[in-house]
């Protein structure tokens, strides 16, 4: 059973908002692409016959994860989950640290995890505080060469202490193709370091501290076959890269991380198994979906902004506009996503938000209950604050008022708002997040009538940057 819930009233408005009958007027069409996604285009994947206008067809992510765990039943350490446990509780005895190369959806479901999920002073803490697990830092996302030759120094540095795996550090090299040029090339600089790094060692240790997740051929796969590396991980047929994060390319770096990997995965799957099964006004994903799009087509609101309330979804929040600027943004259609972290964010871009083009959308993304013990205001003898009149309150009592007292002021200047609102942040939450996020990028898709999978700008750019390379 999923643990999300989903509150749209904030955009029910006879002026500024929508009508709840044009959202139950959608039911029956939404009835009928739920079955042509779940039905029509698993048939046609599975038997390979896909209709031209459907290709390319990366429609897998539906159901991998449930097909990550039966095989995880079945075959335990020769499963591909079971081989990434293997590794994740192993590997932790020879390094402190972990790179992971990776570009767009290669790295940013992972960065989403870890930051959701970890400590956010994780890379701070002692190893002992860490339990062993390692440090972990993300390259390969851009052609930034002070970024790069700052993480290569900080790796050369080592740990906080003085053993032998404090000084040692594994690169996770994530492409499907091995042929991004921002990844290949910190693979090739991040791989030499490591090679003179480990010095004599180096023929014996890189083959396990170079660990690939990429396709069953292509660039990277030959270039880890010639290193020899024990472990090679998939990125699955019919999964496209922003929508991979619940294939190897996020539950290996969350299990590096030492989170709960079958979690994440039973969320994921709780979440398609909500979509396949509960009634129009009970789906979530549906509600979400029928609210967005008409704030989009009959109050043309172009921007919708994830506004989310703490800072640990922020990652999360830039793989959400990844994933649906790229899918959903082609043809001249599609809005565009923006993330902002409030109360952060209220204090820079809220102005124009509230009283700026009228043209948002305010989806919350709300988190209910906090790991730690709330922070009082507290009394002080230094009352110059002016403080004392709330020495009761706690940050998350702050937190509320801000909520509502945001949600309020949008109202009041016409912007329309809506609530998602999660129990906690855990990997089981994380994995309904995800899924409900990339079913409800397709479903949309759908909607507008175009092709949610493929991404023919980007390669577009890529043409023309190898182009002024001379290549």
């Amino acid at each position: 059973m999923i643990s999300l819930r989903f509150n749209p009233e904030g955009s029910f408005h006879p002026e500024y908002g929508i009508d709840p009958n044009d959202v139950a007027s959608l039911d029956s069409a939404f009835g009928l692409l739920r079955s042509d996604i779940l039905e029509t285009d698993r048939a046609s994947y599975e038997s390979g016959n896909v209709p031209e206008e459907k290709q390319p067809l990366d429609s897998r992510f539906l159901w991998l994860p449930e097909e990550t765990l039966e095989g995880y039943e079945k075959d335990r350490e020769q499963s591909e989950l079971g081989r990434i446990f293997k590794v994740a509780n192993s590997i932790h005895d020879e390094i402190d640290a972990a790179a992971i190369l990776g570009i767009g959806g290669s790295y940013m479901g992972a960065k989403a995890i870890m930051d959701a999920c970890c400590d956010p002073y994780h890379n701070e803490l002692t190893r002992g505080a860490r339990g062993s697990k390692p440090r972990m830092y993300f390259e390969g996302n851009n052609v930034d060469n002070d970024a790069a030759s700052a993480l290569l120094q900080r790796l050369s540095n080592g740990g906080y202490g003085d053993s032998l795996a404090e000084q040692r550090h594994a690169l996770v090299v994530i492409s499907k193709s091995g042929g991004t040029l921002e990844t290949a090339v910190a693979f090739r600089r991040f791989l030499r370091f490591l090679e003179e790094s480990l010095g004599p060692e180096a023929q014996s240790l890189l083959k396990r501290l170079v660990i690939p997740v990429t396709g069953s051929s292509g660039k990277l796969f030959d270039l880890a076959r010639s290193i020899g590396c024990e472990q090679i991980f998939s990125v699955p047929d019919g999964v496209g890269g922003r929508f991979s994060v619940l294939s190897s390319v996020g539950v290996l770096p969350a299990a590096l991380l030492g989170l709960d990997c079958i979690r994440l995965l039973e969320g994921a799957v709780a979440m398609a198994e909500h979509f396949r099964t509960a009634s129009f006004e009970n789906n979530i994903v549906m509600q979400y979906v029928a609210v967005n799009h008409l704030l989009s087509k009959q109050k043309g609101k172009s921007i919708r902004v994830m506004s989310v309330w703490t800072k640990a979804l922020e990652s999360f929040g830039l793989w959400h506009d990844q994933l649906l600027a790229e899918s959903n943004g082609k043809a001249g259609v599609g809005v565009t996503p923006l993330t902002t972290v409030n109360t952060r964010d209220l204090h820079s871009r809220h102005q124009q938000h509230q009283q700026g083009s009228n043209d948002k959308v305010f989806n919350n993304l709300i988190v209910e209950n906090y790991r730690h013990d709330s922070i009082a205001v507290g009394l002080s003898d230094r009352n110059q604050d002016g403080l004392n009149d709330i020495a009761d309150r706690s940050l998350p009592d702050i937190m509320t008022a801000a909520i509502r007292g945001t949600n309020d002021a949008l109202h009041a200047d016409g912007r329309p708002t809506t609530d998602l609102i999660v129990p906690q942040l855990d990997t089981f939450v994380m994995g309904q997040l995800f899924q409900m996020m990339m079913i409800a990028t397709v479903l949309e898709g759908r909607l507008l009538g175009i092709n949610p999978y493929g991404q023919p700008g980007v390669e577009q750019y890529k043409v023309n940057m190898n182009h002024y390379l001379g290549r």
